[in-house]
């Protein structure tokens, strides 16, 4: 962990819903004036598409049905805890992109990439105030690696799993072209590393965000729509209230319709996610810069 060059990780598996706390992140970055260095958790998969497929069948050749982009076989979990412990001590560090489809192409065409492809390994802006990773395994810890010790802010998205899945599926089907037969496959395979690398990242986040549907998705497969905001409850769990200064009556009183369902846990109607993401994380992002600005005087 860095004061002076603080590292901010948003961890949750596909489909989890991680891009709209980096969208809310984005907006404060930019009214608070801060500038961070972006990476991306998908950079650090250790095949490119073309690759991960001839890998996933070989794994199936020998019998292994749960090779899949949640484990330590097809990623780079030690890169990872580099990067953030390089920066976390000099605020500079590598990264690369991996492009996901065509439009995406598109902007990093001077790279000569295509879609499902790495750019190359190239050094991180030398301007940055901090680090910040969305992706799959920001907060991973095994035996043999240790992210989450590198990062100051640890941020979970956690759906209850069969919104997860119908977020995934949805899409998955619609904007990535794939049938529900195949996305069902890859949930059935991802769940041995699901359960054992992705769930325990959320016993070290700071901070939980776990939209809860309040309508029926007993059947995942079948549901036509995402459950709406206003249709979800949103649980947020704070693993320490205290380092965090969170005043929780204040909260209570600009949620309208919340309530304290523990101690450390807040419930929030959905339509008030962007809101509660704004009041919680733009002081506690306030703090973290006004502390860089103190120790580099």
């Amino acid at each position: 962990m860095s004061r002076k060059h603080p590292v901010i990780a948003v961890t949750g598996s596909s489909g989890a819903g991680t891009s709209t706390v980096k969208e809310a992140f984005e907006h404060m970055f930019r009214r608070e004036g801060v500038k961070p260095g972006i990476v991306e958790g998908d950079s650090f998969h250790r095949y490119n598409r073309v690759d991960m497929k001839k890998a996933m069948a070989e794994a199936e050749k020998k019998g292994n049905r749960t090779f899949s982009h949640f484990g330590p076989e097809a990623n780079l979990f030690g890169e990872i805890a580099e990067l953030f412990s390089q920066y976390g001590d000099t605020g500079h560090g590598k990264r690369r992109f991996y492009i996901h489809n065509d439009e995406e192409a598109v902007r990093f065409a001077h790279h000569g990439v295509k879609s499902g492809e790495f750019t190359p390994w190239e050094d991180m802006p030398s301007d940055t105030d901090l680090l910040f990773y969305e992706g799959l395994h920001g907060c991973v810890v095994n035996k043999d690696v240790n992210v989450a010790q590198h990062v100051d802010l640890k941020i979970g998205v956690v759906p209850v799993i069969n919104l997860e899945w119908i977020q995934k599926i949805h899409r998955d089907t619609r904007h990535r072209g794939y049938s529900e037969e195949a996305v069902m496959d890859t949930i059935l395979r991802r769940m041995h590393d699901y359960v054992h690398y992705i769930v325990p990242q959320f016993k070290h986040t700071d901070i939980n965000f776990q939209r809860v549907p309040i309508v029926d998705t007993s059947d995942p497969i079948i549901a036509r729509d995402i459950p709406t905001h206003d249709e979800s409850l949103v649980v947020i769990r704070f693993r320490k209230p205290d380092r965090f200064r969170m005043d929780f009556p204040f909260l209570l009183q600009m949620l309208k319709g919340s309530w304290m369902s523990r101690r450390n846990t807040i419930v929030v109607p959905g339509g008030k996610m962007g809101l509660a993401m704004e009041l919680i994380l733009t002081p506690i992002l306030r703090r973290i810069m006004e502390d860089r600005k103190s120790v580099l005087g």
